[in-house]
């Protein structure tokens, strides 16, 4: 049961990680899994065996939610964005008792109150999620996606990048790819590969590899790199590290809105909104309650 459980929390994250201004990083806390990933990231060649079979269940449901949503969740954007944004911040906003709990526990170790380092910890980084939401028009023209050496360079340095903001929570991953160029053309590549597959379209399966390798490494690099400095903060300073995540957290809601389309918005789809916005903050909070102490 716990290796479904984390099947479905994999999958919300994978979500998560391919909608604009949603924070991967900010799921993993909200499904109560960010300092467990962060663990086996980080001493996965310590103890393999049992690394692969903690990230197993969660990598296989990412890559799920990532191949079937990268179908459904562009359209749900684009014709339904209010009642999917808010489906997403009730998500996230159900999560947040599951990150206040240990920042008020890493407070009573340190034998601290908050204090002006925790406050400005977490304006800053309120700030910094706000701010790139808020870089509407900084996006260029898409990325040329030709094969070539100096793409699938370019390509790697993308995922590495996309990694390292997918990590941190509070900070989007695909809102990063968009400023960048590279959004349309990695999501249309992941739909795409998956369509040849199904056509055993042998030609087009070769370009989305091409595509979608280097990215993939840079991704696995990406990670590996960020998470060595995640582990490094949490120990040397645990609760101001806790508050700059809560900033980054607390902005998320504010960061989707402000990327969200405004289009066929009304009394019912804000009424539908509504209701995915509180039943997304139960299932969290439910979910994580239901499997607390199960890992």
């Amino acid at each position: 049961m716990n290796f479904l459980f984390d099947i479905i929390k994999g999958m919300l994250i994978g979500v998560a990680n391919i909608i604009p201004g949603v924070s991967g990083g900010t799921m993993m806390v909200s499904m109560g899994v960010y300092e467990k990933i962060i663990g086996v990231v980080n001493n996965l060649f310590k103890d393999i065996k049992k690394s692969i079979l903690t990230i197993l269940p969660l990598g296989m449901g990412m890559l799920l939610g990532v191949a079937v949503f990268s179908f459904i969740i562009p359209w749900c954007l684009d014709v339904y964005p209010l009642p999917t944004c808010l489906c997403f911040i009730g998500l996230i906003m159900g999560g947040v008792p599951a990150i206040l709990k240990p920042a008020k526990e890493s407070l009573h170790k340190e034998g601290k109150s908050i204090s002006l380092p925790h406050i400005i910890a977490f304006v800053i980084f309120f700030a910094l999620a706000v701010g790139m939401a808020a870089m509407n028009d900084v996006q260029s023209t898409s990325a040329n996606f030709d094969l070539n050496v100096g793409f699938m360079i370019g390509i790697f340095l993308v995922g590495v990048v996309a990694a390292a903001t997918m990590v941190i929570p509070g900070v989007s991953g695909s809102l990063v790819l968009m400023i960048l160029g590279y959004y349309e053309g990695i999501m249309s590549s992941i739909s795409g590969f998956i369509s040849a597959v199904f056509a055993f379209d042998w030609a087009q399966i070769f370009y989305y590899v091409g595509v979608l390798a280097p990215f993939g490494i840079g991704v696995i690099a990406g990670i590996f790199a960020v998470a060595k400095l995640i582990e490094f903060l949490f120990d040397k300073f645990p609760s101001i590290t806790y508050a700059g995540i809560l900033g980054l957290i607390i902005a998320s809601p504010i960061a989707i809105i402000i990327k969200m389309g405004h289009n066929n918005i009304n009394i019912l789809t804000a009424i539908i909104g509504v209701v995915l916005l509180v039943a997304g903050a139960w299932f969290t909070y439910w979910f994580g309650e239901k499997t607390e102490g199960m890992e």
